[in-house]
């Protein structure tokens, strides 16, 4: 089974750059290439699936343990020529420490950080290739080479590839490599193919213009600077298959779950979606900004993180679509709001020039603008009490990552990130779960399976309230 990890010195070396030239030149190869993104990211896997024409999933060794991450990963690899791991921030970087054991040849002990690519290089047996930015640096690259190989161990590092590297510096990078006993898998020139950005970093896939040029444009140079064959001969591991961890659970008629899909409404973990089919339910997408009202005979909702700030003069000009919102959730619609999702639920929401604009109303509450990036990061989640999701006590994994606040954000759970810091969030009863956290049901498949029992109870119910506006 061939496999690879593209992992890089720090966040914006390019490695997401990288990633996107090798999808392209591996599908124009004529390969079956399966994507996959680490950590808790919404937008890259978009690039992926656009490149690849495949499922992008992401890979999250905080949320979930190795036996689960392990499963994900090879349930995607099904049926594949290669499967393509994009790292998350620097190689070694991540929020914490999960136990793994081996030898830093720094301290003499070994932590392996949950969340890094590190750690999912080592739990799914992938090799990993290191990208470097070569912008102003010459002989400095061979001391930055050195650091990642002896950093820590095992690490699992093949070899590199060389960004924005000056061609007259190919032979030096060669001979650092095989100086230093690594692989050297090619360079990408320095060009000027630009991936816009916005404050939760690349724009969508489908915002940006002429992207199938651009990808193009970067797939031949991947053809042509990085040594495809020789990745592909290092990158064969053993194959092993995992036994489904979740089955069925509902018999005879299927719930049937709206979920938010459009360009305000566009964070969903694909993996999510995926469990819910699982589970037995079936899956109706729909759009705020669009369709009037939420699709008919709904026995669940699902409102998606995005970019509702953007489209709030649409979304509040959509009166029938935010009444039926508003009339769903108000009967007890088992509902799942987060970050953006939670934002429409409000009274008003503030657009990037603190104009405010109606929203679904549920909450009395406005979401806002701030000028910085609001609680950023990995949490976990203690209920204050029974809910749609968990019991009082159980303790959920999130991360939360947003620069829109809410006067109201709600106190049925109890946050904790991994440095002690603690606040109140989201709202929760036996219907509804809407906060600013993002959930992602593999970090404890019973929030998903409990969400579901939830949309049967009403889904077999006789006196079904249809979520709907005359």
């Amino acid at each position: 089974m061939k496999r690879i990890l593209i992992g890089g010195t720090n966040s914006g070396c390019g490695k997401t750059t990288v990633t996107c030239a090798l999808l392209g030149a591996l599908k124009n190869a004529g390969l079956n290439v399966s994507p996959f993104k680490c950590g808790p990211d919404y937008i890259d896997p978009m690039f992926y699936s656009k490149i690849t024409g495949s499922t992008a999933r992401n890979l999250d060794s905080f949320f979930c343990n190795d036996e689960m991450l392990r499963y994900i990963f090879y349930d995607g690899s099904q049926n594949t020529d290669i499967s393509v791991i994009e790292g998350v921030m620097g190689y070694y970087d991540g929020s914490g420490t999960n136990g793994i054991s081996g030898t830093n040849s720094v301290s003499g002990t070994n932590t392996v950080s949950a969340g890094s690519a590190h750690s999912v290089s080592l739990v799914t047996d992938t090799p990993a290739v290191i990208v470097i930015n070569c912008t102003g640096m010459s002989d400095s690259i061979g001391a930055v080479m050195r650091g990642f190989l002896e950093y820590r161990k095992p690490n699992n590092i093949i070899g590199f590839i060389f960004n924005r590297l000056p061609e007259k510096l190919t032979q030096k990078v060669k001979g650092l490599c095989a100086e230093l006993g690594t692989g050297y898998f090619g360079y990408m020139p320095r060009h000027d193919i630009i991936f816009n950005s916005r404050h939760l970093g690349l724009l969508t896939a489908d915002e940006i213009g002429g992207l199938d040029r651009k990808i193009a444009a970067l797939s031949e140079l991947a053809a042509k600077h990085i040594l495809i064959d020789k990745l592909l001969e290092a990158c064969e591991r053993s194959a092993h298959t995992y036994r489904p961890p979740v089955l069925n659970i509902i018999s005879g008629k299927k719930p049937l779950i709206a979920v938010s899909k459009d360009k305000a409404f566009c964070f969903e973990y694909e993996e999510n979606i995926l469990l819910l089919k699982r589970l037995g339910c079936e899956i109706k997408y729909f759009s705020p900004l669009d369709d009037k009202t939420l699709p008919e005979n709904i026995d669940g909702l699902i409102l998606c993180g995005g970019y509702p700030e953007l489209y709030a003069r649409k979304l509040g000009e959509n009166f029938s679509m935010r009444e039926s919102v508003r009339s769903a959730v108000k009967s007890g619609l088992p509902t799942i709001a987060e970050c953006g999702g939670f934002m429409y639920l409000h009274e008003f929401i503030e657009d990037e020039n603190f104009h405010a604009y109606p929203a679904a109303g549920v909450i009395n509450a406005r979401a806002f603008k701030t000028q910085k990036l609001n609680r950023f990061g990995y949490i976990k989640m203690t209920a204050k009490h029974d809910n749609l999701l968990c019991k009082a006590g159980e303790t959920i994994s999130a991360h939360e990552y947003h620069y829109w606040d809410s006067t109201a954000p709600g106190s049925d759970f109890c946050a904790q990130k991994p440095d002690g810091r603690q606040w109140e969030c989201a709202y929760a009863d036996k219907n509804i779960y809407a906060g600013f956290p993002h959930l992602y049901f593999y970090s404890d498949v019973r929030i998903a399976e409990n969400f579901v029992k939830k949309c049967a109870e009403r889904c077999f119910s006789t006196t079904k309230v249809l979520p709907q506006i005359n």
